[in-house]
């Protein structure tokens, strides 16, 4: 049986609801049960990160197999310290080969790879909250989503 990858991408600051929250529960859980997702690609610096991690780590208790990876859009070397403390909330963590070099660009090379990777990208990407004094990085990754043919399911509405 072919498994499935999901990635989560979604603006830094979200509103946390109830609603939300069950949505995206409930979201997770179908992908795993009837999409076969078993793992599940995480980046950094976005509550809506930190949310979906949250979850994925409950969820994990009733899906022992499923697994969290954190995706560095920094450090491409690691000490054994810093993994043994990644480890303590993923199961696994690597740096993209692509990000090398990505000066400023980095963490759009990183979700370009996030989304390479997956069959489906879970974004939050409200637009009327988007910032307006640079380019959203989350509407840079849900447009590459998008151009890639992506199954895209945006809980921001």
């Amino acid at each position: 049986m072919k498994t499935n990858i999901c990635c989560f991408l979604g603006h830094r600051t979200i509103t946390k609801t109830e609603n939300l929250r069950t949505n995206l529960y409930n979201i997770i859980e179908k992908l795993i049960l009837h999409e076969n997702v078993d793992t599940f690609l995480f980046g950094s610096k976005s509550q809506f990160n930190d949310f979906c991690l949250e979850l994925v780590t409950n969820i994990k208790e009733k899906y022992p197999h499923i697994k969290r990876i954190y995706v560095r859009a920094e450090f491409p070397y690691i000490s054994d310290d810093y993994k043994r403390y990644l480890l303590k909330s993923y199961e696994d963590s690597y740096y993209p080969e692509s990000v090398i070099g990505a000066g400023k660009a980095a963490y759009v090379e990183r979700n370009y790879q996030m989304i390479d990777k997956s069959k489906f990208c879970i974004i939050y990407y409200d637009e009327q909250n988007a910032p307006t004094n640079r380019k959203s990085g989350t509407k840079i990754a849900l447009d590459y989503a998008i151009k890639k043919g992506k199954h895209i399911i945006n809980v921001s509405v």
